[in-house]
């Protein structure tokens, strides 16, 4: 049976049932470093397939998210024979959430460079969705040498929001808001961001996931985490570099997607304008050389959980 057959037929391990909150679907290993004065630890899955690796495949995960929610992808390429190293980045998940920490995307690529060499991988395929998107951008322009294939899968970071005119927020207020959100705010949220005011059971888990961080005994840590990367977010974007990168890349996109941060900060007519993901797509791949564009048509902003079959085929696509 092709191996793509076979993991359809076990799509559901490794998820939740609906309505609670999901476990990580492989053991978290912990890996401990220094960085900016500080002692952290970063927490990863390190997946290996039963006989030697074809080689090693990095998944970054986006900001409402952790390594938890790509279960479905670690599972496939194990079973297509890749090493799957999933982080979570400083601040998120199972990470260290520090008090103080200036976020930046190099930072955050040089945690992730730091942990495969710890881990000896000499390259790798970089994966990233959403935010992991734009940190994945990163890493590749860091080091192209290091990168066989950059994979973005509904990156955010596609346009400049603040020349657009989403005005500067200061870090305390975000903060205030990332503080008040709950479990219906974050439904709310993604059911008119990521699904176009459509809810399944299946999204329920992952929203709940992000909950939990934000209710847990740490939630005030990682609600000031939360503030400090979105405001990364806000003034490191990438989208001035994509002409330099040296490494083949594959654009994959939910075309229904509208994901734009602040888009609630400004009029009407540019908030309409922001997140056109069909746009958004088409000239980030005219502007990266020799870039591969798949559309996902009808899905929108999470094609791995969303629609996990068609992701599956194109990601399949693109392996060889």
């Amino acid at each position: 049976m092709p191996r793509f057959a076979t993991l359809l037929l076990a799509l559901g391990i490794g998820a939740a049932h609906a309505g609670d909150a999901p476990d990580y679907p492989y053991p978290v290993e912990r890996f401990a470093f220094d960085s900016q004065r500080q002692s952290l630890e970063m927490a990863y899955m390190d997946v290996q397939p039963e006989a030697e690796p074809r080689g090693t495949f990095v998944l970054l995960h986006g900001k409402n998210f952790n390594g938890a929610y790509w279960h479905q992808t670690i599972d496939f390429l194990v079973d297509s024979g890749y090493r799957v190293i999933v982080p979570d980045q400083i601040g998120f998940g199972r990470s260290s959430l520090p008090e103080r920490y200036q976020y930046s995307f190099d930072q955050l690529a040089a945690n992730t460079r730091v942990l495969l060499d710890q881990l000896d991988v000499e390259r790798a395929r970089v994966m990233g969705h959403s935010m992991g998107g734009m940190l994945a951008t990163r890493f590749a322009l860091r080091y192209p040498d290091f990168t066989e294939v950059l994979l973005l899968l509904n990156p955010i970071g596609l346009e400049d929001w603040r020349a657009m005119g989403v005005p500067f927020v200061p870090i305390d207020q975000i903060y205030r808001a990332e503080r008040a959100k709950d479990f219906d705010a974050i439904k709310a949220y993604q059911k008119a961001s990521y699904y176009d005011g459509q809810w399944h059971d299946v999204y329920t888990p992952w929203a709940r996931m992000l909950a939990a961080q934000y209710e847990g005994e740490d939630g005030e840590r990682f609600a000031w985490n939360m503030a400090l990367t979105a405001d990364m977010i806000l003034s490191q974007p990438v989208i001035y570099e994509l002409e330099q990168l040296e490494v083949p890349t594959v654009l994959m996109i939910g075309q229904r997607d509208r994901t734009a941060i602040g888009r609630d900060l400004v009029d009407n007519k540019l908030a309409e304008a922001m997140g056109d993901y069909p746009s958004l797509g088409r000239r980030a791949a005219a502007r990266i050389p020799e870039a591969r564009h798949i559309a996902f048509d009808g899905i929108g902003h999470l094609p791995h959980i969303e629609a996990p079959q068609r992701y599956l085929q194109a990601l399949e696509s693109v392996l060889d």
